[in-house]
């Protein structure tokens, strides 16, 4: 299997990397206190067609494959974009206005036993809650659903709240739908765990070769080069891990869809938080100060980690 980008996926994946550099460039997240549900960058990718990437052309989408729709994610991830837009993403063919972005969607994943307490992201901001279950898939309006906001969220950057009032739902799909969502889930957020890991080992290598002691760049020290090295390694193999899940994803005939799946989650769901912890200790005491963004990303790393699966929880899968 080859997973050379074709110019059009480096087309994509450059256009969608400009924006997210644009619209929520790095160095402004140290300036964030507390975050509320951007409508205008909501309405920007809305524009761009994100939420109807993997919609057929002769509905109105723009016909691409899950490959694609992955590669916009590894960036999405890398620039650390919030809001609910993986739920959205595949929520599209399934609730009315996804795929335009006018429905804000978010959901609760039950496929993997999940027990409560309940949390759920962005619950504010959301129309309608989409629920994976074993035995289908369910559409609850938001309005139904009663919640108490969690007071400090792990991620400032993603709000959450703590369900307490949930009914079933309209049932809109079987248990191979609901099966096949928590697939497509778990290797787009497995993406943006690869963007986290990118991005962190991008951050620690620029960091090394600039800070000096001892009047030489901390970088051409032994452990701090081992430290990067570890991170390239980690992130390299993610991303064949994530690209390989995607592409099956796409051509089922190539192999097992939820082992692949699986495998994407775990891969880059490690990539992803050992990244930021040693992006955090390659700035040294720097890397604990709020304006250095690195604990931004081991943050959204934890919260990316409970999203569609932990990697205890992919690791019994595949047992």
């Amino acid at each position: 299997m080859s997973f050379t980008l074709r110019d059009d996926q480096k087309a994509l994946q450059q256009g969608i990397q400009d924006f997210c550099t644009n619209r929520f460039p790095r160095d402004q997240l140290g300036a964030i206190d507390a975050w509320s549900f951007d409508r205008g960058l909501w309405s920007d990718l809305r524009e761009m067609g994100v939420f109807a990437l993997q919609v057929p052309e002769a509905d109105g989408g723009l016909g691409l494959g899950m490959t694609d729709a992955a590669l916009v994610f590894v960036e999405f991830g890398r620039a650390l974009i919030p809001g609910p837009l993986v739920w959205t993403h595949i929520a599209a063919g399934h609730i009315e206005g996804a795929a335009t972005g006018e429905t804000v969607v978010g959901g609760i994943d039950l496929t993997k036993g999940q027990d409560e307490p309940l949390l759920l992201e962005y619950f504010d901001s959301l129309d309608v809650v989409l629920v994976l279950r074993e035995d289908g898939l369910w559409k609850i309006p938001q309005t139904e659903m009663s919640a108490e906001p969690v007071r400090e969220s792990l991620d400032p950057l993603t709000p959450a709240h703590l369900i307490t009032s949930m009914p079933s739902g309209e049932r809109i799909g079987d248990a191979s739908e609901a099966a096949r969502l928590a697939r497509e889930g778990a290797v787009l957020c497995a993406a943006m765990q690869l963007g986290v890991a990118e991005a962190t080992t991008e951050m620690s290598v620029a960091y090394a070769n600039t800070r000096e002691q001892f009047n030489r760049p901390i970088g051409k020290f032994q452990a701090v080069k081992h430290l990067c090295a570890d991170n390239f390694v980690r992130q390299e193999l993610a991303r064949g891990a994530v690209y390989g899940a995607a592409a099956t994803l796409e051509h089922p005939e190539v192999g097992d869809e939820s082992r692949a799946a699986s495998g994407a989650k775990i891969n880059a769901g490690e990539a992803a938080m050992k990244n930021a912890r040693t992006c955090v200790q390659v700035h040294g005491g720097m890397g604990f100060t709020w304006e250095v963004p690195a604990h931004f990303y081991l943050k959204r790393a934890w919260v990316l980690e409970n999203a569609f699966g932990t990697i205890d929880e992919h690791s019994d899968l595949l047992g």
